[in-house]
């Protein structure tokens, strides 16, 4: 790859959706045409470790012999497989059982340093990573520790200096990897501006300690990860900050998959051009871009295929008719065509500017706070400006004729041209709901109970249907329990909200108490998660 040395892909197989082996060979066959020679997958407990039995139980984690037969897989299309693991926090899933809960954890998500069972869990990870990646290079994690020492270290030890901390802990693990062959290992680089003065992902160029800078071990490399930046400046600032922590130095970039059903390869784009550029400039020659899961793994990791062909076409100087050309004959897809996943959530298309609240903080995620906002609370759709819902019969119609043309990836196509059928319905169910309401309209209500529920009802159904074909053709099962119980509590729920609809119109019940209660504004509240969507009365 022109300019870069290593450049590669992170997969998130931890956040419910964990792909399945055929489904990876299929993704690194083609990312690997495209010119990427590394990837990660990000597995926080979904794989085996040795003499530690509820890693990962019950998660659909990788057995040794799967990740040997990825490894080996990768290997032969020319990918470097690196293991890309969690050693502070970001073990949230581990923290459920009894077996670790009440030994290895500090607070929230974030194991406890000092604590010998921590080292002991450390040094059996390592111990199996060695015996089943090829890479002698390894991504150690430990981004967003941001309360560590303030838990059970705090009860244990009494107060100490966070980077003092950081930096204990990180040369111990820097010793367990190199102890089973590690000959370089890497770390996320934002604790080092967090627990200091100073801003992360800012223009301004960071200066550290010397008690930081000369404590770095030499042969741990740091990440840089921004997905969100459009400002080159932001970019150039903190990779020569990063280059003052170690000579080594990674960018992370975000092919957006997060949060979200569909995925956001236009807004990816639009970021990563502006840090690749800076890399270049900034002498950077190691990028990897991140496909996160948050929130549920929904999206198709194959969706942002656009977005790494337009990386890889960046830092190899393509022209745009060529980066479309090569993509053609990659995929066998119009690049184009495969953009238009991006169109469940584009319900503005190019007409928002980025400094528009709906841009606030990162890519929207409309369909999904549309889809499963409550229609008697409403809360979301109220605030949020929505169209006219028939801009989604348009984009069901297109995504349906791509999905006829495609033999290899029309199911993906059909996932969201449903979805987009649940949008056309759904959007705008809540404010329809709440305006007959207080209009006490009778008639209209008893037609929207009748015709709209119903009909979303059974649009959802068959979404579920091509959602979980798509699921298992590139996950494992494990995971999709998560989206029949929310899919399927969305039903159960709009079944109910149907039933004291037609209640009211019929005086069997005398008003609708979350109708009578107003929608206060949500100003630029931004929100990402089915927990915050759904209801306001989780706890």
């Amino acid at each position: 790859m022109k300019n870069f040395d290593s450049f590669g892909v992170l997969i998130d197989c931890s956040r419910n959706a964990v792909p399945n082996v055929d489904g990876l060979k299929r993704f690194f066959c083609a990312i690997s045409k495209m010119g990427y020679n590394t990837a990660m997958l990000y597995t926080e407990d979904t794989y085996e470790v040795e003499n530690e039995p509820y890693f990962g139980y019950k998660r659909g984690r990788y057995s040794i012999e799967e990740i040997k037969e990825i490894d080996r897989y990768a290997a032969s299309v020319g990918i470097e497989l690196i293991p890309c693991i969690q050693t502070l926090a970001h073990l949230r899933t581990l923290k459920k059982w009894r077996a670790y809960r009440n030994i290895v954890f500090d607070i929230d998500d974030i194991l406890l340093i000092d604590e010998p069972r921590t080292y002991e869990l450390i040094e059996n990870i390592f111990k199996t990573l060695s015996k089943t990646f090829s890479s002698k290079r390894v991504h150690i994690g430990m981004d967003e520790a941001h309360h560590v020492g303030l838990g059970k270290y705090l009860d244990k030890h009494g107060y100490t200096d966070k980077y003092e901390l950081l930096m204990k802990h990180l040369g111990r693990v820097c010793e367990i990897a190199e102890k089973y062959g590690y000959e370089k290992t890497m770390m996320a680089a934002d604790l080092f501006f967090s627990l200091a003065p100073g801003v992360f992902c800012s223009t301004e160029v960071k200066d550290f300690p010397p008690e930081i800078t000369e404590n770095v071990p030499k042969n741990c490399g740091v990440v840089h990860w921004d997905y969100f930046g459009t400002d080159k400046q932001r970019y150039d600032a903190m990779l020569l900050s990063a280059k003052k922590l170690s000579k080594d130095v990674w960018f992370s970039g975000g092919a957006w998959t997060w949060n979200t059903f569909s995925p956001h390869n236009r807004y990816s784009m639009k970021r990563n051009e502006t840090a690749i550029a800076s890399c270049v400039e900034n002498g950077v020659r190691q990028a990897f871009f991140t496909l996160w899961g948050d929130d549920g793994g929904e999206c198709a990791y194959e969706a942002v295929l656009p977005a790494l062909m337009h990386a890889a076409a960046t830092a190899e100087g393509m022209s745009e008719t060529e980066m479309k050309a090569k993509f053609r004959a990659i995929t066998g897809e119009d690049f184009d065509d495969f953009c238009d996943m991006d169109l469940p959530n584009y319900i503005y298309g190019d007409d928002v500017p980025v400094e528009s609240p709906y841009f606030q903080h990162s890519a929207c995620n409309y369909a999904k706070i549309h889809l499963y906002d409550d229609p008697f609370f409403g809360a979301m759709s109220a605030n949020l400006a929505s169209p006219d819902a028939d801009v989604y019969t348009d984009y069901a119609k297109r995504l349906y004729s791509h999905a006829g043309k495609s033999e290899r990836y029309g199911f993906m196509y059909e996932t969201l041209a449903r979805l987009c059928d649940v949008m056309n319905k759904k959007l705008l169910l809540a404010k329809k709901t709440r305006a007959l309401y207080s209009a006490r309209d009778m008639a209209g209500l008893k037609n929207l109970a009748e015709n709209d529920y119903a009909q979303c009802i059974e649009r959802i159904n068959r979404f579920y249907d091509a959602f979980k074909f798509q699921w298992y053709k590139i996950n494992k099962t494990y995971g999709f329990e998560i989206q029949e119980a929310r899919l399927g509590g969305l039903v159960l729920r709009l079944e109910s909200c149907r039933e004291r609809i037609l209640d009211f119109t019929e005086g069997k019940i005398t008003n609708i108490a979350e109708l009578d209660e107003g929608i206060l504004p949500m100003d630029d509240t931004y929100i990402t998660s089915w927990s915050e969507i759904v209801s306001s009365n989780n706890t």
